[in-house]
């Protein structure tokens, strides 16, 4: 049997001294109540059979140290009134136990798991095995959950295993601290003390992230500096390697196309250039002989001011695959942004939104086999409410990956409640049509239809902030990525339960009331921030991304501002992108296409983002366009009302500070949600020419609003 290693299970009387201030995320392993941790008992031993690692090291402690906490307030033996036994982890590999269960692993694929209620040797056991030790830890995590949300652990029979082979983090980091979109505070990475001194907290950030799948990093800004390519930046991120590599969290890097000209020395950066490509091949082989497990490179190039393969003349297949040439030999990865659009000038002769397709569309089937091409979720820019990008359904020769914010750039940054794992949902079901009905993006990036490649890329909102993201609920966002990540097909409001549960505890008022503020939050913010499919209404010209600022005309570039994305003018509201107008309806696959060029089919969740629609248009509820305007706004400040209600009657249920913090940020939220009608409905109203409804009138005139600095809301 090789050698066995016992490790016995405490139980710990003693209160925490610990306050409930965020920071241990979900893996809160606090006391269950008497009677749901009497079910898990005699669970009494973890039992890890052969050979020790890193790896399985962790998984036992996590076990040990979850246990021990779950059931610290656990009844007397003769109380028992179930059995887990003894929990018993491993691969065959590893441990000639496991391997003399012959358990079928083959659905665990490479990262999975199973979980086993059996009996050894005549005592009853739990058995946690794997392919891979990795898939041991997320097995001894999922075993966690279980108990965490109250779900039996007899008779167990799961097999369960990632949809998808990539599940990063995009960390908008920069090298001196500060944080691009930053919500939650400056930077984990102190690059400054590294690699000599390892803060603690990047052990615990890689533990968050593999309790919930996440199996990568990418350190630095999309928008990066070419200093992170340099030999002592390498040591730093192997440093950040080291401390994540027994979470099975890969470190990632985005490079600076011009590294070769900005500390190479070299007259270009031409792809095809062969003085190139050779300084690129020693730098790779640079960092993978300092990080042997090192995922890839994120690219961004030719988007918004960054520099890539056209400004050489080159396409941006070629920058992709010199990229991916160099990193296969390796096993590396590249994952090559397609947020890229050209500059439309002041006659708006480009849709903004059509770019993406326009420009990457033609090279489907010329990325290399290790190339993801990863599209944001819509045709946009992380806005609270866009169509699905049709890229997804026009890409069929191509390895495809989605990237979603997990950060809030758009839909009310650290401040305001609003759930992603909604957008998750709706994006990932979003029918393409691109192989006939039922084709969703989830398929899709499953590799459902051939790709070899899969993967996903969320943009962090972790920063170095006490409890890692701002709001407690911002972790929400954190916790739904992964699972997302995990499972495309997933549900919003299942993932929601899990995470209120882990985060809250099981007493079904908080239970119910937490989940119901998730899954109302979103719909609320898009009623009061992106009513009927308007978009892209926030301050941009300040690099804020936070407030209504609808009248905003940007000096720099026509599509950065808010009258490029409203068009309203005395005829009505909304962007034509019907064959009348840009035509990019006809982007997407039929019966799509038809059905958003036509302004009488067309979904009015998405009427403004395709058509400019008459102020007096009759909208299905009998109301004119203008009328239901109103109705929008109105309705989504009171969807933030109801849930301040929901919140509010938990009082009591909650620890104090973490109920207190909430409660302020939803008083913010309210404030927020009555600014974005008020001042909207105030400038719309000067084209609509039309009464305010309903009782409704803005508290204050338009020229109040116009004069307010930016990220300065009035108050109520």
């Amino acid at each position: 049997m090789g050698r066995v290693f016992l490790a016995a299970i405490f139980v710990v009387f003693a209160g925490r001294a610990m306050a409930e201030d965020g920071h241990e995320v979900w893996l809160r392993y606090h006391a269950l109540p008497t009677a749901q941790a009497a079910q898990y008992l005699p669970l009494t031993t973890t039992l890890v059979a052969g050979r020790p690692s890193p790896t399985l090291d962790v998984a036992a402690k996590e076990l040990r140290q979850g246990i021990a906490g779950l059931l610290r307030r656990a009844p007397a033996a003769r109380e028992r009134v179930s059995s887990g036994g003894a929990v018993v982890i491993g691969t065959p590999a590893s441990s000639p136990l496991i391997a003399g269960l012959h358990l079928d692993l083959t659905g665990a694929g490479k990262e999975g798991f199973v979980l086993r209620s059996l009996s050894i040797d005549g005592h009853k056991a739990t058995v946690i095995a794997a392919n891979s030790e990795i898939g041991v830890l997320y097995g001894a995590f999922a075993f966690l959950r279980r108990m965490q949300t109250g779900q039996t652990i007899d008779g167990l029979a799961v097999t369960d295993a990632p949809r998808l082979m990539v599940r990063v983090l995009d960390h908008w980091d920069n090298l001196d601290g500060s944080i691009e979109r930053g919500y939650a505070g400056a930077s984990l990475w102190r690059w400054q003390t590294l690699p000599a001194y390892r803060d603690p907290r990047y052990r615990e950030y890689a533990r968050i992230d593999a309790s919930i799948g996440i199996n990568g990093a990418v350190l630095n800004n999309v928008n990066t500096s070419a200093n992170s390519l340099t030999a002592g930046y390498i040591e730093k991120t192997a440093a950040l390697a080291e401390e994540f590599r027994p979470y099975g969290v890969h470190v990632w890097l985005t490079p600076r196309f011009t590294a070769p000209q900005e500390i190479g020395g070299l007259k270009t950066s031409d792809p095809l250039d062969p003085q190139v490509r050779a300084w690129w091949k020693a730098k790779v082989e640079e960092i993978y002989k300092a990080i042997p497990d090192f995922g890839g490179f994120l690219v961004k190039a030719n988007s918004e001011g960054q520099p890539g393969p056209q400004d050489y003349g080159r396409s941006h297949s070629d920058g992709a695959n010199m990229y991916a040439d160099l990193l296969a030999p390796h096993g590396g990865i590249v994952m090559y942004r397609a947020f890229v659009y050209d500059d439309p000038g002041k006659d708006w002769h480009l849709d903004r939104v059509a770019e993406a397709y326009r420009i990457i569309k033609p090279f489907d089937g010329q990325f290399r086999a290790n190339v993801l091409v990863q599209e944001k979720e819509g045709p946009l820019d992380f806005q609270p409410r866009e169509p699905f990008a049709p890229l997804f359904g026009a890409m069929p020769k191509s390895n495809m990956a989605v990237e979603f914010p997990v950060t809030k750039e758009y839909t009310g940054q650290g401040v305001n409640l609003t759930y992603t794992g909604f957008m998750y949902e709706q994006i990932y079901k979003s029918d393409t049509y691109a192989h006939g009905p039922g084709s969703t993006v989830a398929k899709i990036v499953m590799g459902d239809y051939g790709q070899t490649l899969t993967g996903s890329a969320g943009v962090a909102n972790v920063g170095n902030d006490r409890n890692w993201t701002g709001s407690i609920f911002n972790q929400a966002n954190w916790y739904a990525y992964g699972r997302f990540a995990w499972n495309p097909q997933s549900s919003a409001h299942a993932v929601g339960e899990e995470w209120a549960r882990q985060t809250f505890g099981n007493d079904p008022k908080v239970v119910s009331s937490v989940v119901g503020m998730l899954m109302a939050s979103w719909p609320a913010m898009m009623d009061y921030q992106a009513p009927i499919g308007l978009t892209f209404q926030e301050l941009d010209s300040a690099n804020t991304h936070y407030g209504p600022w609808p009248w905003l005309d940007s000096p720099r570039r026509s599509d950065w501002a808010d009258v490029y994305f409203n068009r309203a003018d005395t005829t009505g509201l909304g962007v034509d992108r019907s064959h009348t107008g840009y035509n990019t309806a006809a982007q997407y696959n039929s019966p799509l296409k038809e059905q958003f060029d036509d302004i009488r089919t067309t979904p009015e969740e998405f009427l403004l983002w395709f058509h400019h629609v008459p102020w007096d248009w009759r909208m299905k509820s009998g109301r004119t366009m203008w009328e239901e305007l109103q109705f929008t706004y109105g309705r989504g400040v009171k969807g933030v009302e109801a849930i301040q209600k929901d919140w509010n009657e938990l009082e009591g249920k909650i620890d104090g500070e973490r109920f207190t913090a909430v409660k302020q940020y939803l008083v913010m939220q309210h404030r927020d949600a009555v600014w974005f009608r008020d001042a909207s409905l105030a400038y719309f109203q000067t084209f609509a020419k039309r009464p305010f409804t309903g009782g409704y009138k803005p508290k204050y005139p338009l020229d109040y609003y116009r004069k307010l600095p930016p990220n300065t809301a009035p108050p109520e």
